[in-house]
């Protein structure tokens, strides 16, 4: 798109986005974030819900220093849809200044992905590009954040300032690096910086590099080379919903592929704090194992689980056997792995937060327990004595 009056366009390079580990030009002559480098995106077997996952940029921003007062980005979002299903609200941008809450915006145009539940098909229909704008900023030279949305793949077209910008040198900080399922990826958050991760990274201090695959983390062999390949000062897997509502193994395998995912990232990081995290509660899976689906009715999803309960003592997982079998392989490994530690799923969403602030499609957090797993993963991990405190 041209020049806005008045504004200048900058040329977007890697060294104005933080948060992706790995960036494709397009024809357009943009970027295109990806959340998994591509060795491993030629390795999920076209996969579409990873394929996704992994390009909708959770934890990914633009940052630079500037004395701007006006900022606009102009983005090709590509908006996943579902037939049938009330369209989800448009993702956030949010705005940060010198690391503080300054202005949210959404975008416009883009492609439509539209999936069929019933039966897995995809249609795409084509957009246009879009311009998001903040305004108004202070005249004073700052450091602007703007986060990308957790639920649309977003290529950046261009950015224009109406005063000059500047990179940032990133260093100064620790780099946090986190895998998980949808949950941490940011899902029923209002925004990438307000989902769990993102709020705790603030409260700690440390520069988030969000590695969470929506449906997707499965103890995959590839997204674990990944971990391992990322510098990184600390590093954090929540592992086994996704497992659990894929149906993906039975106990026999869970273990071992368990002990296979943690010793490829220790080839990388041998002595990187490093913190097992089982799921929080959610009431369908705790003692029913998988598969999950969606189940929509007037328009609204939820997630039934569809196993039968006795079947665990066939070794089908719950989230009651994930949990005891993580804590088991956690402790033993412990002994000769000083920097390896557990925190059960439970503390940072449990009974009570359940009678207080259900799972909206049972299965997701909302926005009020996104914001309380932040803070209590935080004062945890961060906090004196805690496993990523500040040495």
């Amino acid at each position: 798109m041209d020049d806005s009056p008045g504004l200048t366009a900058t040329p977007l390079t890697p060294a104005l986005v933080r948060g992706a580990l790995d960036l494709e030009r397009t024809a357009r002559g943009g970027l295109l974030p990806h959340r998994l480098p591509a060795r491993a995106r030629a390795q999920f077997g076209g996969d579409e819900q990873v394929a996704q996952a992994e390009a909708q940029p959770s934890g990914v921003r633009l940052v630079f220093r500037t004395p701007a007062t006006a900022v606009e980005l102009d983005v090709l979002r590509t908006i996943v849809a579902y037939r049938g299903v009330s369209p989800r609200p448009d993702g956030a941008y949010d705005l940060h200044i010198d690391g503080e809450p300054a202005g949210r915006a959404t975008a416009s145009g883009g492609d439509v992905l539209m999936v069929d539940l019933s039966d897995g098909s995809q249609e795409t229909f084509p957009g246009q590009v879009g311009t998001v704008r903040f305004d108004g900023l202070p005249g004073r030279e700052k450091t602007v954040e703007i986060w990308l949305p957790y639920t649309e793949i977003t290529e950046l077209i261009a950015l224009r300032t109406d005063a000059p910008v500047a990179t940032v040198e990133p260093g100064g900080r620790r780099v946090w690096l986190h895998h998980g399922s949808s949950i941490s990826q940011g899902s029923a958050a209002d925004s990438s910086a307000t989902a769990w991760p993102a709020l705790a990274a603030a409260a700690g201090g440390v520069e988030l590099v969000n590695l969470s695959l929506g449906g997707s983390a499965l103890l995959d062999p590839f997204t674990a080379r990944a971990l391992r390949d990322t510098p990184a000062d600390l590093i954090s897997v929540k592992i086994g919903i996704n497992v659990v509502n894929r149906d993906l193994m039975r106990l026999r395998a869970f273990g071992p592929a368990v002990h296979g995912f943690l010793d490829t990232i220790r080839e990388g990081h041998p002595t990187t704090p490093l913190l097992v995290v089982s799921p929080i509660l959610c009431p369908a899976q705790e003692t029913t194992p998988g598969p999950a689906a969606p189940d929509v009715s007037d328009g609204q999803v939820e997630f039934v689980a569809l196993g039968d309960p006795s079947e665990a003592a066939l070794g089908k997982l719950n989230l009651r056997v994930v949990r005891q079998e993580l804590a088991r392989i956690v402790e033993e490994r412990a002994g000769e792995d000083p920097a390896l530690s557990y925190l059960d799923g439970l503390a940072l969403y449990g009974e009570a937060d359940s009678a207080e602030l259900p799972l909206p499609d049972r299965l997701h957090p909302g926005p009020a327990a996104h914001s309380r797993m932040g803070e209590r993963f935080g004062a945890y991990a961060f906090g004196p004595g805690g496993p990523f405190a500040a040495p």
